[in-house]
């Protein structure tokens, strides 16, 4: 699975160059992100898209020495699901 990927936006395209999957993550300022949304097509439902998205997002923000505040459900779930990067977190307060 080979992501392309921009300074707010990693996304896969299928073989005909079509987005079948992405998370969007604009900034809020120029240390932090807002994850807002993580869509991937129905055809690839249940092959771990979702999980690689953030997995290359988390080694986005650790190589860009940004943090995240997840606002969409699956982003949520996936950093409980990970406490191990939860220092990509905002936390409450800062």
């Amino acid at each position: 699975m080979e992501f392309r990927k921009r300074l707010d936006r990693i996304w896969l395209e299928d073989e005909a160059g079509r987005e079948v999957a992405f998370v969007s993550f604009p900034a809020q300022d120029e240390h932090t992100v807002t994850i807002l949304s993580t869509v991937v097509d129905d055809t690839l439902r249940g092959q771990g898209v979702a999980g690689a998205l953030l997995d290359a997002l988390a080694q986005e923000l650790r190589a860009s020495g940004r943090k995240a505040v997840p606002v969409c459900s699956y982003a949520v779930q996936w950093f409980r699901r990970h406490p191990e990067q939860a220092d990509l977190l905002v936390q409450d307060g800062g």
